[in-house]
């Protein structure tokens, strides 16, 4: 199971710069000009849980594989995009494919990095990028309602479901707010998401900051955190260029150089696990002396489409789990443990997992 986010925002604010860090290369090519990134660099990032670690050295397994996120680094964006100013129409395209946005904001002053707009207001830079969304997504109604019309008056009642839902976005939309903002019914949370809307993505403000602000940000990244509470929306602050030294170098180089710089951790943990708790991700694990392996699934899980996670084969002849919650197989020294003290549950196809728990799966062939 997959999850995108992908890296948008104004030329020159970092992203490609991010990017590079986020997937330890220099694939995402970081130049002071527009537009520097033609095609979307697409990577793959391991999500950080120390709960993996402790888990595999109690159970002695030879390999440890931690669940990842996918981080799509999108070609600079400008005002006018909607109508395919600069790379307008291919952007837009590539955000679509995502399942979040993280917006990075220039929250820096340098003199020697040109500002698309001539100077560096991040919370101006987010207006301009959820402007160029909503005209798009405006746009993007329009022609679906005049291609849905003659469905409706011919009675198709999806075609009807889906009018009174672009209708609904629509009028959001005009009133200047992001299709998100709509209310859905759960009965019609499927139907909404086919739309693929633009707005209705969850974003992630990523507040880039000079190297002296990494550990608690600055007046810029104070602004952006306003607005994204005013907005239900979440930041993290963040220096890409520390980030992107950081990761030229191996863990204990890394580790003295946070130390140096009075970091706890890589801003890039905090960014990766705010993107997984954005899109209400949670994690399972499986553990065992071949491997122990993290597995994403969302949040209201059940037992039966977490087993469809690791395969198809595991979801449709489900039988039943074996759970044990992740402190009782720490606490207890690992499964045999948990089974004498009576804490592993055999739960059955109701069961909704919960972050952390320790699975094994039967089924039938």
């Amino acid at each position: 199971m997959g999850f995108k986010m992908g890296i948008v925002g104004l030329p020159n604010v970092g992203k490609s710069t991010l990017f590079n860090a986020l997937t330890k290369t220099a694939a995402a090519q970081a130049a002071n000009f527009p537009f520097c990134t033609i095609e979307p660099n697409v990577g793959d990032v391991a999500v950080p849980d120390a709960r993996l670690d402790k888990l595999a050295a109690i159970a002695g397994s030879k390999q440890i594989i931690p669940t990842r996120m996918t981080f799509v680094d999108i070609a600079g964006l400008v005002k006018g995009a909607s109508k395919g100013e600069g790379l307008g129409n291919q952007f837009l395209a590539n955000i679509r494919e995502c399942d979040a946005i993280a917006h990075v904001l220039r929250c820096f002053e340098d003199d020697d990095i040109t500002h698309v707009e001539g100077r560096v207001d991040p919370v101006e830079d987010a207006d301009v990028i959820e402007t160029e969304l909503m005209l798009s997504d405006l746009e993007s109604i329009k022609k679906r309602l005049q291609n849905l019309s003659r469905k409706v008056r011919g009675g198709d009642k999806e075609a009807a479901v889906q009018e009174r839902l672009l209708k609904a976005a629509q009028t959001a939309l005009e009133q200047g707010q992001p299709a998100r903002t709509v209310p859905v019914d759960p009965d019609d949370a499927k139907q909404w998401r086919m739309l693929q809307l633009l707005t209705t993505k969850p974003v992630l403000y990523v507040c880039n900051v000079e190297e002296d602000s990494a550990g608690t940000g600055n007046s810029q990244s104070a602004r952006v955190a306003e607005m994204a509470a005013a907005q239900g929306n979440s930041s993290v602050v963040i220096s890409a260029r520390i980030e992107e030294e950081i990761s030229q170098l191996d863990a204990e180089e890394a580790d003295m150089f946070l130390g140096e710089m009075g970091l706890d951790e890589p801003g890039l943990d905090r960014l990766i696990r705010a993107g997984y708790e954005l899109l209400h991700l949670q994690t399972y694990f499986t553990v065992g002396p071949k491997e122990a392996r993290a597995w994403t699934i969302k949040e209201g899980t059940s037992a039966p489409q977490a087993a469809g996670v690791i395969h198809g084969d595991f979801e449709r002849g489900f039988i039943r789990a074996e759970t044990i919650g992740y402190t009782d197989f720490v606490t207890l020294g690992g499964e045999q443990g948990a089974k004498e003290a009576g804490k592993m549950k055999a739960e059955g196809k109701t069961y909704i997992v919960k972050d952390g728990d320790v699975m094994h799966f039967l089924f039938n062939t």
